[in-house]
């Protein structure tokens, strides 16, 4: 592999949405892991999953007046031993494996969680975790604290920022991992059964491209949504996607040096300066 390359895994998994059955939230972490394992196999060092991969809170099933009503979720139904167990043996499988993991989950506080992706080293430690901070209504009124602050981490000399949910939509913080240095960006994005779907990938191209850094799309395997999971260089253009039955699986492509990347950042910095002097 050249030098200055990093092997880098996308998964589409499939995601549940009740966080009380302990027997699917068991079927999701299996799932993850077995993912994992491929993207190991293949050699990559760092593997992405979607939004929800071990558990996306469906509104209805944690509304206290519900299924039928939406209103405040009550997150004491939520499974919070079984979800950090699973964690704990996908954190104890990055070790065994030697692979970075990004895996988003819920996030336990006293008050509503947050709706996180937490970044997992290759030492099975979790080094940063991101919050979500472009909350939808629903999401912002019944469910979770937002977030507050753009997160990255690096591995192997590459800088990977964070997005989670409907941060995708939301222009100006990609622009932020731009000032940031990120070399790419992360995004982790539950896809439902109704229309729209196609907006997330087409942002996520024109971000990459605006900021000239790659952008991986993790999303669940959903036949119905029409989107697969996928790895977007720095020029726009898709290098890799998952399968495209939309069945469980990952892309792999290696991340390497643009020169339009290194270009596009200096022009930018230099007449933002200009602009701003």
């Amino acid at each position: 592999m050249p030098e200055n390359t990093l092997r880098f895994a996308v998964a589409q998994s499939t995601v549940r949405q009740d966080p009380t059955d302990a027997d699917g939230l068991r079927a999701s972490g299996a799932e993850v892991r077995r993912l994992m394992q491929q993207a190991a196999d293949a050699g990559a060092r760092l593997v992405h999953f979607t939004e929800g991969a071990i558990c996306f809170p469906s509104k209805h099933i944690m509304s206290e007046l519900g299924p039928d009503e939406i209103g405040p979720s009550d997150w004491s139904k939520a499974d919070w031993t079984v979800l950090q167990d699973e964690l704990d043996r996908i954190t104890k499988l990055s070790r065994e494996l030697g692979i970075w993991t990004v895996i988003p989950s819920i996030h336990q506080l006293p008050t509503r969680p947050h709706n996180s992706v937490y970044v997992v080293s290759d030492q099975g430690t979790v080094v940063a975790r991101y919050d979500e901070r472009m909350l939808s209504t629903t999401k912002l009124t019944w469910m979770y604290t937002p977030g507050t602050e753009p997160v990255t981490v690096d591995v192997d000399g590459y800088r990977f920022g964070l997005a989670l949910g409907l941060d995708v939509l939301f222009p100006e913080l990609f622009t932020e991992y731009d000032r940031l240095d990120a070399d790419a960006v992360l995004v982790s994005y539950s896809t439902t059964g109704s229309s729209g779907n196609e907006v997330a990938p087409t942002q996520a191209r024109g971000f990459a491209a605006a900021n000239t850094y790659w952008i991986s799309l993790a999303v669940p395997a959903n036949p119905v949504a029409g989107v697969e999971s996928s790895v977007i260089d720095p020029t726009g253009k898709v290098v890799a996607e998952g399968p495209a039955d939309s069945t469980p699986g990952i892309a792999v492509t290696d991340l390497h040096r643009v020169e339009v990347s290194r270009i596009g950042r200096e022009f930018r910095r230099r007449t933002r300066e200009r602009v701003n002097a």
